[in-house]
């Protein structure tokens, strides 16, 4: 099955988006949540991103996470397991092919949770960065429209750049 890989424009309402998806995530895992983060593309305003909202969730522990598989499943995720990330749950929202959600779950104080928030949050406050990684994705996806993981490799050495830019700028701003 092929992929399409597409990206808009940014959308304003993404964030609400987001918002009314936390609360039912909340409502779902309980007490087992400690945070909900919105991240990924969508997170950032003004660049471009593949059209569906990225969801980090910090929990009090990762190995009660799959008693809530059916729940989610309820709600229209389909749990992915780890899917090749040690230490982390993640659910797909749609199908395949159609997807509105990523969840992402993470036990609190795991390293890619601040690696997500970081690059986030850097990228907010670096608005020529945002645009320069904007820029990179949108010339991507029209080399790689049928091919997710060129699509994603052509992205990695940007992103590995930026998520140490993002690092080193949290170690500054915490000082």
């Amino acid at each position: 099955m092929v992929r399409q890989v597409t990206i808009v424009a940014h959308d304003p309402s993404w964030e609400e988006i987001f918002r009314e998806e936390a609360e039912r995530l909340r409502v779902i895992f309980k007490q087992e949540v400690i945070a909900i983060h919105h991240i990924g593309s969508t997170a950032i305003p003004g660049i471009s991103a593949k059209p569906f909202i990225d969801i980090l969730i910090e929990v009090r522990s990762i190995n009660r996470i799959d008693h809530y598989n059916s729940m989610m499943q309820k709600e229209g995720y389909i749990p992915k397991g780890e899917n090749g990330l040690p230490g982390r749950r993640f659910f797909i929202k749609g199908d395949e092919e159609h997807r509105t959600h990523h969840v992402h779950i993470y036990e609190k104080g795991h390293a890619d949770v601040a690696r997500h928030l970081d690059f986030r949050d850097y990228l907010r406050t670096h608005p020529d960065e945002a645009s320069s990684y904007s820029a990179l994705k949108q010339e991507l996806v029209q080399k790689f429209s049928t091919d997710i993981d060129a699509y994603q490799e052509g992205k990695s050495e940007l992103i590995k750049e930026l998520e140490q830019k993002a690092a080193q700028w949290k170690k500054t701003e915490q000082t």
